[in-house]
């Protein structure tokens, strides 16, 4: 007897199984290796934070696990946010001491530049350093220690100490601009853009300061 040949019909249902079984194979091997790649990937991202953080508010100012420790902010016009952050509250022995927040300034030269702002809880400034920016390489990129000139006394650390409610709006400005803070001649869009995101973020700061600082 003549062996029937397979019709087109069983042949596409045998190739479309023996895909399904593959594409079944495939994402359990690439789940299995997101699982065990993730804690790698989710520590070596907590590092890197908290490297960034470390620049604005050292470690030996808290002794709580600061990344565990949040409260989301959402979008603010005060933090230059369009979508919900995350900030973190340092404590010691349990009260706190600090908060690490972002921030947008959103006129900056060439755009957007992005901060990370230590606040103490007596309103000062402990620290405020740029994650991100586009400005003019040599010139507005002094906002970055790293790329300025004055290692003794980076720009960005004229912040430190520095409070909303220590100084008026007049005197969180650029010299040029008769207020107290420095600036590099021919390059000031990028400093009063940065130092009026600061002073609009240390505000945000005053105004929520019972929530965002709570014991628990």
């Amino acid at each position: 007897m003549k062996k029937k040949e397979p019709t087109a019909v069983t042949m596409a249902a045998r190739t479309a199984a023996i895909l399904f079984v593959f594409v079944i194979i495939f994402t359990g091997v690439l789940s299995g290796a997101y699982l065990w790649t993730r804690p790698a990937l989710e520590a070596s991202a907590a590092e890197e934070k908290m490297k960034l953080i470390d620049e604005v508010l050292p470690r030996s100012a808290y002794d709580n696990e600061l990344l565990k420790d949040t409260v989301t902010l959402p979008a603010s016009p005060l933090l230059g946010t369009d979508e919900a952050t995350t900030a973190y509250r340092a404590r010691k022995g349990t009260q706190p001491v600090a908060l690490v927040l972002e921030a947008v300034a959103p006129d900056g030269y060439s755009g957007k530049i992005r901060l990370i702002i230590a606040v103490n809880l007596d309103g000062s400034i402990a620290g405020v350093r740029v994650t991100q920016h586009r400005e003019t390489p040599g010139l507005g990129d002094y906002i970055e220690p790293k790329k300025d000139r004055n290692k003794e006394r980076p720009w960005i650390t004229q912040f430190n100490g520095h409070a909303y409610a220590g100084a008026t709006d007049r005197e969180w400005k650029v010299k040029k601009d008769g207020g107290q803070f420095d600036s590099v001649a021919g390059a000031t869009v990028t400093p009063r853009a940065v130092i009026k995101a600061v002073r609009k973020a240390t505000k945000y700061v005053a105004e929520n300061h019972d929530a965002l600082y709570a014991s628990k």
